[in-house]
């Protein structure tokens, strides 16, 4: 394999392989888990689901819940440091 794949390409293959697990993940799960998708013969037949209980399930996920009491800041260590004046 190094014989065809510069060192410098492989930053790029692991971004790209981050990237493609990420995709196959999210296809995944909206596959899997969203209401609205419907795989098998038994719930294609139904037209409309009321399952508002699901939606709200699927759309509030523990991550999404967990992040709600968290600080909007990605590094806020360094976000405080930079905005305390130093003078």
């Amino acid at each position: 394999m190094g014989r065809w794949i510069r060192p410098e390409v492989y930053p790029l293959l692991g971004a790209m392989g981050f990237v493609t697990s990420m995709v196959v993940f999210q296809l995944t799960r909206n596959a899997m888990l969203n209401p609205d998708c419907r795989i098998n013969k038994g719930n294609r037949k139904s037209g409309v689901l009321e399952n508002e209980e699901e939606g709200e399930k699927y759309a509030q996920h523990s991550l999404r819940r967990f992040l709600r009491t968290r600080a909007p800041q990605v590094m806020p260590a360094i976000n405080n440091f930079f905005s305390q004046d130093h003078h």
